[in-house]
């Protein structure tokens, strides 16, 4: 790779958008590419593939084999809600190679006693989430069961490009929740990438099992697995 290209990476990774390299193995040519630039049906298919699954490797075009590197930003998880079943949920998260930030004003609930190894922040949503830039590469989820502080949360998140975006609570909560946000001009079409209730639907019961249906129902969005709910 030469300077110019590596320095081009470098800027794409430190304003986390998702960026890769394409080598023809034939020529020894290569390019940088981003998901969603004009290429080849095929090529365009192999890398949002590549992308989605984080993984790098050879692959077979229509003008030969290609080397395929992608260079992913961090994958970030942002919690609103200092509550049990984030504490569960967190070192799953830690050990799948996210970034956690847990936001909460109640500063009963978030402690640096209860949550040591993730960025901690007390303020109001409304405050706290604009500097951190939610992307393509940020699962966002609402455990408050709060609407003080879940809804305006949720504003902010559905007006972003998280990958997944999911809310505690019941159906019939949720559809409260839904009345809400319309109400306060949320469009319907982004109403619905709302996961809620939160999680797959295993029967969980109790704080460490929902934190791990909802895991489970991240990683199926993130790696562009349907989930099936029930």
């Amino acid at each position: 790779m030469k300077r110019a290209q590596l320095q081009m990476v470098q800027t794409d990774i430190e304003q986390r958008r998702p960026v890769a390299t394409v080598t023809t193995l034939s020529t020894g040519e290569l390019m940088l590419v981003h998901p969603g630039d004009p290429l080849p049906d095929d090529l365009a298919e192999l890398l949002a593939e590549a992308v989605r699954k984080d993984r790098s490797g050879v692959a077979q075009t229509q003008a030969g084999e290609v080397f395929i590197n992608v260079y992913n930003p961090k994958l970030r998880l942002v919690v609103i809600g200092a509550v049990h079943i984030s504490q569960a949920l967190i070192p799953m998260a830690l050990a799948a190679g996210y970034d956690v930030t847990v936001i909460d004003p109640r500063t009963a609930f978030a402690s640096g006693e209860r949550f040591a190894d993730v960025t901690l922040d007390a303020r109001w949503p409304e405050e706290a989430l604009p500097p951190i830039q939610l992307d393509r590469r940020t699962a966002f989820v609402a455990l408050t069961h709060d609407p003080k502080i879940d809804d305006p949360a949720l504003k902010i998140a559905l007006a972003a490009d998280c990958f997944y975006i999911g809310a505690l609570g019941s159906s019939r909560t949720h559809a409260k929740r839904v009345e809400r946000l319309t109400a306060a001009g949320v469009a319907p079409e982004a109403l619905s990438r709302i996961r809620a209730p939160i999680g797959l639907d295993i029967g969980a019961v109790g704080a460490p099992e929902i934190a791990i249906s909802i895991i489970a129902e991240i990683t199926g969005a993130l790696r562009g697995k349907a989930s099936k709910r029930i």
